[in-house]
Order: C-alpha cells, then structure tokens, then sequence
C-alpha cells in the first residue's frame, strides 16, 4: 500500500479517464473510489458501470469506499466491476460480520471506514476481520471540507491497540489532507493517507510530493 491515495472524487468527471492516467503518471499504483447513494451521505457519486468501464482501461488497484445505507447488496456487484479493496460504513445498516466474510470469500481485501464523529470503540470488535480501516476526517459526502483534527486522537489509539496486538491491519485517514493534514496523520499512526482536492490540483499537488514515489 502507497503512502498517497489519490481519490477519483476530485477528478475530472468530463474525463475520469485522464485522472486515473494522471495517478499513473505521478507513479503510484492505487486510486480510491467513493460511491454514494444519495441516503448513507447526501450525495451521489460513481456507480458499478462506471467502476467496470474505467477497470477496462486501467491497471491500478481499485480501492473502493462504500458509502451506502445497505452495503451488504452490493458487495458482489462492486467486486465484479473491479473493486481490489472494498470499505464498507461501520454506521452502515450492514450486518458487519457477515459482510467481512462475503468479501473475503470474493476474494478482495476487507476494509471498515468510519465518520468522523463516530467513537473509535465501534471499530474494536473487528480489528483482527479486516485490511483496513478507514478513518473519515470530515462528514463524507461532499470534497473540499476542513480537516478534523479530533480525529487524531481515534488515529493514535487504533494504532497503539495495533502495535499491542500485532495485528496487521493499515489505517488509512480520508479528508481535507493536505500535506499539513498528511504529516498529523502519519505521525498519529496512519500508515496511508486518502487526498483528492489536493492531489488533482498541479499547485497543490507539489506540496505531496514527500508521499509521491
């Protein structure tokens, strides 16, 4: 797993296309998905066509964040159009257990995200089910939101329960990073970081350049 993350979101929808050629051209091997349903978040986003036709034409790992109300339905068809990793909402109505297990059968990596006020023990009955967790430093639905620092300290307690238990999940932290944001949540324990506005910006993306390969 990369340090960076680009997230499609930020990209140009005209031509979503040219955003994950322009991930492959910085180097790096992932591109983060979101997909809405208009009733988990009040937004909507990429959907499982979209996801298929973009596979077709890419080879990156295809990491794929479920912001849906029923998760639980959709977990084959996402696998199908080319999810690698598949995060689901611990907030979700998704029965968590059975969920995990329908997709490690499939064969794809497991992940758990949650929002950034939701308390961090929601997450500890699962840490030993899961590739990754995900955690949300802004409300998820809309791009371009301020970074919630009082994430940072769900970050550094999920680590520290990692280093205790040697467990081998990552931690991945989704929203307003920038190369400030970036560094707080490397240094709390995170070992990837999720960046769309910045990344797809050519200004701003020179102050990642320390995550870029």
């Amino acid at each position: 797993m990369p340090s960076l993350i680009p997230s499609l979101l930020s990209g140009h929808h005209e031509n979503l296309l040219s955003s994950l050629k322009t991930i492959e051209r910085h180097h790096l091997s992932w591109a983060h998905l979101d997909v809405m349903d208009g009733h988990f978040v009040p937004n909507f986003s990429f959907g499982p066509q979209i996801i298929k036709t973009l596979k077709r034409h890419s080879s990156l790992f295809f990491d794929v964040h479920l912001m849906l109300e029923h998760p639980e339905r959709f977990i084959s068809t996402f696998i199908e159009a080319g999810a690698n990793l598949l995060s689901f909402h611990v907030e979700s109505q998704a029965p968590i257990a059975a969920t995990l297990k329908h997709i490690r059968e499939q064969n794809c990596a497991t992940g758990l995200a949650c929002n950034p006020d939701s308390p961090e023990e929601l997450l500890l009955p699962w840490l030993e089910q899961v590739d990754r967790l995900l955690f949300m430093a802004v409300q998820p639905g809309f791009c371009g939101q301020t970074f919630r620092h009082d994430v940072l300290h769900k970050i550094a307690k999920i680590a520290a329960i990692r280093q205790r238990r040697e467990l081998s999940f990552r931690i991945a932290v989704d929203g307003g990073i920038d190369a400030i944001t970036a560094e707080k949540c490397l240094k709390a324990g995170a070992d990837v970081v999720v960046s769309g506005t910045s990344f797809f910006d050519p200004v701003k993306r020179r102050s990642l350049r320390k995550l870029l390969p």
